[in-house]
Protein backbone atom coordinates (compact mmCIF):
# COMPACT_ATOMS: atom_id res chain seq x y z
CA UNK A 1 0.00 0.00 0.00
CA UNK A 2 1.44 3.55 -0.39
CA UNK A 3 0.72 6.23 1.40
CA UNK A 4 1.65 10.14 1.74
CA UNK A 5 4.39 10.93 4.52
CA UNK A 6 3.32 14.02 6.12
CA UNK A 7 5.80 16.11 7.07
CA UNK A 8 6.12 19.22 9.64
CA UNK A 9 6.64 21.89 6.96
CA UNK A 10 3.34 20.48 4.86
CA UNK A 11 0.93 20.37 7.89
CA UNK A 12 1.63 24.06 8.18
CA UNK A 13 1.41 25.02 4.84
CA UNK A 14 -1.33 23.06 5.19
CA UNK A 15 -3.23 24.27 8.40
CA UNK A 16 -2.65 27.84 8.13
CA UNK A 17 -4.52 29.86 5.39
CA UNK A 18 -2.09 32.72 5.12
CA UNK A 19 0.65 30.67 4.91
CA UNK A 20 2.13 31.26 1.32
CA UNK A 21 1.95 27.53 0.00
CA UNK A 22 -1.59 26.65 1.26
CA UNK A 23 -3.51 27.04 -2.03
CA UNK A 24 -0.37 24.10 -3.22
CA UNK A 25 -0.85 21.73 -0.55
CA UNK A 26 -4.98 21.96 -0.83
CA UNK A 27 -4.35 21.06 -4.51
CA UNK A 28 -1.61 18.12 -3.72
CA UNK A 29 -4.10 16.84 -1.46
CA UNK A 30 -6.98 16.91 -3.80
CA UNK A 31 -5.09 15.14 -6.67
CA UNK A 32 -3.60 12.66 -4.53
CA UNK A 33 -6.05 9.94 -2.94
CA UNK A 34 -3.24 7.84 -1.08
CA UNK A 35 -3.59 7.00 2.88
CA UNK A 36 -2.09 10.27 4.79
CA UNK A 37 0.40 8.79 7.09
CA UNK A 38 3.02 11.13 9.34
CA UNK A 39 4.19 10.24 13.34
CA UNK A 40 4.88 12.24 16.66
CA UNK A 41 7.76 13.68 15.94
CA UNK A 42 6.15 15.81 13.31
CA UNK A 43 3.10 16.27 14.68
CA UNK A 44 5.13 17.78 18.29
CA UNK A 45 6.79 20.38 15.95
CA UNK A 46 4.22 20.86 14.11
CA UNK A 47 2.28 22.28 17.41
CA UNK A 48 5.16 23.51 18.59
CA UNK A 49 5.27 25.92 15.10
CA UNK A 50 1.64 26.44 15.93
CA UNK A 51 1.93 27.30 19.22
CA UNK A 52 -0.42 30.22 19.56
CA UNK A 53 -3.14 28.53 17.47
CA UNK A 54 -5.66 26.49 20.03
CA UNK A 55 -7.99 25.89 16.84
CA UNK A 56 -5.58 24.83 14.24
CA UNK A 57 -3.89 22.36 16.63
CA UNK A 58 -7.57 20.81 17.65
CA UNK A 59 -8.38 20.65 13.68
CA UNK A 60 -5.04 18.50 13.72
CA UNK A 61 -5.77 16.24 16.33
CA UNK A 62 -9.58 15.93 14.85
CA UNK A 63 -7.98 14.76 11.89
CA UNK A 64 -6.28 12.18 13.91
CA UNK A 65 -9.33 11.08 15.68
CA UNK A 66 -11.35 11.09 12.66
CA UNK A 67 -9.19 8.91 10.80
CA UNK A 68 -8.05 11.11 8.14
CA UNK A 69 -4.34 11.06 9.06
CA UNK A 70 -2.50 7.51 11.23
CA UNK A 71 -0.15 7.03 13.07
CA UNK A 72 2.11 4.62 11.29
CA UNK A 73 5.82 4.67 13.02
CA UNK A 74 6.95 3.68 16.59
CA UNK A 75 9.89 4.94 17.72
CA UNK A 76 10.56 2.15 20.49
CA UNK A 77 10.74 0.02 17.01
CA UNK A 78 13.20 2.37 14.65
CA UNK A 79 15.15 4.12 17.71
CA UNK A 80 18.31 2.25 16.55
CA UNK A 81 17.46 2.82 12.71
CA UNK A 82 16.69 6.48 13.46
CA UNK A 83 19.91 6.80 15.41
CA UNK A 84 22.03 6.00 12.45
CA UNK A 85 20.35 8.62 9.94
CA UNK A 86 21.08 11.54 12.48
CA UNK A 87 24.31 10.33 12.58
CA UNK A 88 24.63 9.91 9.01
CA UNK A 89 23.21 13.85 8.66
CA UNK A 90 25.12 15.17 11.53
CA UNK A 91 26.30 17.95 9.16
CA UNK A 92 22.84 18.86 8.24
CA UNK A 93 21.81 18.19 11.08
CA UNK A 94 18.71 15.98 10.76
CA UNK A 95 16.04 16.63 12.96
CA UNK A 96 14.51 13.75 15.14
CA UNK A 97 11.03 14.47 13.45
CA UNK A 98 12.83 14.07 9.47
CA UNK A 99 15.15 10.92 10.41
CA UNK A 100 11.27 9.35 11.46
CA UNK A 101 9.95 10.40 7.77
CA UNK A 102 13.09 8.89 6.09
CA UNK A 103 12.61 6.42 7.79
CA UNK A 104 9.40 5.53 7.38
CA UNK A 105 9.83 6.21 3.56
CA UNK A 106 12.05 3.30 4.19
CA UNK A 107 9.39 0.91 5.45
CA UNK A 108 6.52 1.99 3.15
CA UNK A 109 8.98 1.40 -0.38
CA UNK A 110 5.74 2.97 -2.09
CA UNK A 111 5.53 6.25 -0.45
CA UNK A 112 6.29 9.70 -1.05
CA UNK A 113 7.01 12.62 1.53
CA UNK A 114 4.95 15.97 1.53
CA UNK A 115 7.09 18.34 2.66
CA UNK A 116 8.68 22.13 1.65
CA UNK A 117 11.78 20.88 3.46
CA UNK A 118 14.82 20.96 0.92
CA UNK A 119 16.78 18.83 3.14
CA UNK A 120 14.69 15.98 1.47
CA UNK A 121 16.61 16.03 -1.75
CA UNK A 122 19.59 15.61 0.02
CA UNK A 123 18.74 12.56 2.67
CA UNK A 124 18.93 9.25 1.10
CA UNK A 125 16.79 5.88 2.08
CA UNK A 126 18.63 2.74 1.97
CA UNK A 127 22.22 4.42 2.33
CA UNK A 128 21.54 5.38 -1.78
CA UNK A 129 17.89 5.74 -3.09
CA UNK A 130 16.52 9.25 -3.04
CA UNK A 131 13.38 9.99 -0.91
CA UNK A 132 10.06 10.51 -2.97
CA UNK A 133 9.47 13.83 -2.31
CA UNK A 134 6.41 15.62 -3.57
CA UNK A 135 7.42 19.21 -2.92
CA UNK A 136 6.60 22.72 -4.68
CA UNK A 137 8.81 24.12 -7.31
CA UNK A 138 10.92 27.42 -5.90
Amino acid sequence: MSFLILDTSFLVAFLQERDEFHSWAITVLKANEKNLITCEAVLTETCHLLCDRLDIKKRLLSSIDAGNISIRFSLDEEAGSIGKLMDRYRNIPMSLADACLVRMAEINHESAVLTLDQDFKIYRKSNRQMVPAIMPSR
